[in-house]
C-alpha cells in the first residue's frame, strides 16, 4: 500500500507540473521584490509622503557613498541630470561635446537642448563601447567635453580615456546609466572622470520606474549642479503615484510563470497604455519636451535606497547569468564581449551579435523577451537625423544596430532560463 502511494503522489506531482505555465522571462521588473512592492503600496496609501520627505537625501548620501564621491543629486531622469551637468560646465552653443554612437537619442538631445552640437564618434566591436582613437581624431578647438558611454555595464579603458581628455584639456562625463557597480582597476565607475550620470529607469541595474543621479567630487561643480536641482520643480502628487504604481504592477506583471500571457495584455495597450512612459513623442523627434527638468520624488528615492541596499547581490546575480551565457555561447563559436583588462562589468544586458536578429528574438519568444538595444545608432530615435547624425559617418555602430540582440541578467533570471535562451539562440544561428 505504502509503494502505491508513493507512486501516486509522483505522478501527481507530474501532473501538477505539466499545468504549471512555462517561464518567460521578461526585460522589466527583475530588480524589484514583493517587499520593495509593499512600500510603494504603503507611499499609495499615505500621498502626503510621495513627493517630498527625508528620504531622497538618504538616497543621495548613501549613492554617493556608493560610488566613493563626496557628492549625488537626484533627478526624475539620467537625461535631466547630464543636462545639469554640461549646463553647470558652461557648455552652450558654439561648443562640441564627443559621446559616442550606438547610444540613446535622450543623450543626444541634452546636449542639443544646451545649443552644442553633438560629435558622434563610432564604437569597437569588441565590447560595443567608444572607438578612443577616432574620438581624439575628432577634437577641435570647440570641444568642451566627452560623455563617456560604459556601454551595457562593461567599463571603458579609463587609464587611455583620462589621458586623452587631460592631454586635450577637455572635461570627462563618464555616462554610467548601464554600469551601476561596474568597477576599474577595483575602483567604481563614476569615480573617474569630473563627474557621471546614472539611471535608475525600469530596466536598469536598480529601478525607481524613471530616475537619475549625478555624482562629482568636484565641489565647484556640485555647487551648480545642487542650484540647478533646487530651481528643478518636484514632480505632482498624481505623477509620483503613477511612477510608484508602475514599480508595483510591474513586479506582478513580469513574473515569469505569468509573463507569458500579460505581455498580450501589455502589448495590445501599445500607446494607450496610462503609465508613464519612458521617453515622450518630443524626445524621439529630436525636440524638448514641455516638461523636462524635474525632481525624484521622495517615494521613488525610498524605493532606490532600498535596492541600493542590496546592489551587491543584484550584480554577483548578473555576473553569474553573464558568465554562463558566455561560457555556453563562446562553446557554439559567438564572440563574448571583452573587457579592457582591468575591468569588472556589471552586465545591465548581455550583448551578443547575432546574423539575423529577427529569427533570434522569434527563436527565444516561448522562453524570454530579448532586448534589441540598440536598434539605431540613437536608440528611439524617429531618425538618427534628428540628433544631428550623419548616415555612415559611423559604420561599425551602424552594423551593430542590426546585428545585436541583448540578453536578460536581472535576478528572476535563473540558469534553467540561461539554458533555454541560449539553446534558441544557438538554433536560430544554425537554421
Amino acid at each position: 500500500m505504502r509503494r502505491i502511494v508513493v507512486e501516486q503522489t509522483t505522478e501527481t506531482k507530474r501532473r501538477t507540473a505539466d499545468f504549471r505555465p512555462a517561464r518567460r522571462v521578461s526585460l522589466l521588473g527583475g530588480t524589484t521584490t514583493f517587499g520593495d512592492c509593499l512600500v510603494a503600496l504603503r507611499f499609495l496609501a499615505n500621498p502626503r509622503q510621495l513627493v517630498r520627505g527625508s528620504a531622497f537625501a538618504e538616497y543621495e548620501r548613501a549613492f554617493a557613498q556608493q560610488i566613493g564621491v563626496c557628492y549625488a543629486y537626484s533627478f526624475s531622469h539620467g537625461r535631466v541630470g547630464l543636462y545639469a551637468l554640461l549646463c553647470g560646465l558652461g557648455i552652450g552653443p558654439g561648443d562640441e561635446v564627443l559621446l559616442q554612437v550606438p547610444t540613446h537619442i535622450v543623450v543626444a538631445n541634452a546636449i542639443r537642448y544646451t545649443g552644442a552640437r553633438p560629435v558622434y564618434v563610432d564604437c569597437r566591436l569588441e565590447n560595443y563601447n567608444i572607438d578612443l582613437e577616432q574620438a581624439e581624431q575628432r577634437i577641435t578647438p570647440r570641444t568642451k567635453a566627452f560623455v563617456l558611454q560604459h556601454t551595457f555595464g562593461i567599463p571603458v579603458d579609463l587609464d587611455a580615456a583620462l589621458d586623452l581628455t587631460r592631454r586635450h584639456g577637455i572635461a570627462l562625463i563618464e555616462d554610467c546609466v548601464h554600469a551601476l557597480g561596474a568597477t576599474y582597476n577595483g575602483r567604481q565607475v563614476g569615480s573617474f572622470g569630473r563627474a557621471a550620470f546614472f539611471s535608475t529607469e525600469e530596466t536598469k541595474t536598480i529601478s525607481t520606474t524613471m530616475g537619475g543621479m549625478v555624482v562629482t567630487d568636484d565641489p565647484e561643480l556640485a555647487a551648480c549642479v545642487q542650484a540647478f536641482q533646487e530651481k528643478t520643480p518636484w514632480p505632482s502628487t498624481w505623477q509620483a503615484a503613477r511612477y510608484v504604481l508602475k514599480l508595483f504592477l510591474y513586479h506582478l506583471l513580469t513574473e515569469p510563470h505569468l509573463h507569458r500571457y500579460t505581455r498580450t495584455i501589455y502589448e495590445f495597450f501599445g500607446k494607450r497604455n496610462p503609465l508613464p512612459q519612458p521617453t515622450t513623442d518630443e524626445e524621439v523627434n529630436g525636440k524638448r519636451p514641455p516638461i523636462y527638468e524635474e525632481r525624484l520624488s521622495n517615494a521613488q528615492a525610498a524605493l532606490g535606497l532600498r535596492q541600493l541596499h542590496r546592489l551587491e547581490t543584484n550584480l554577483a546575480h548578473r555576473r553569474a547569468i553573464a558568465a554562463a551565457y558566455s561560457t555556453r555561447l563562446s562553446r557554439e563559436g559567438f564572440s563574448p564581449p571583452c573587457p579592457p583588462p582591468k575591468a569588472e562589468p556589471a552586465f545591465v544586458r548581455y550583448p551578443v551579435w547575432v546574423e539575423d536578429r529577427d529569427a533570434t528574438v522569434r527563436s527565444t519568444a516561448r522562453h524570454a523577451v530579448l532586448g534589441t538595444w540598440f536598434t539605431s545608432v540613437l536608440e528611439e530615435a524617429i531618425s538618427p537625423v534628428y540628433g544631428d547624425y550623419e548616415i555612415g559617418s559611423c559604420p561599425r555602430a551602424e552594423a551593430a544596430a542590426v546585428h545585436l540582440v541583448n540578453l536578460p541578467t536581472h535576478p528572476r533570471v535563473g540558469m534553467q532560463d540561461v539554458e533555454a535562451i541560449t539553446s534558441a539562440v544557438i538554433g536560430a544561428a544554425r537554421r
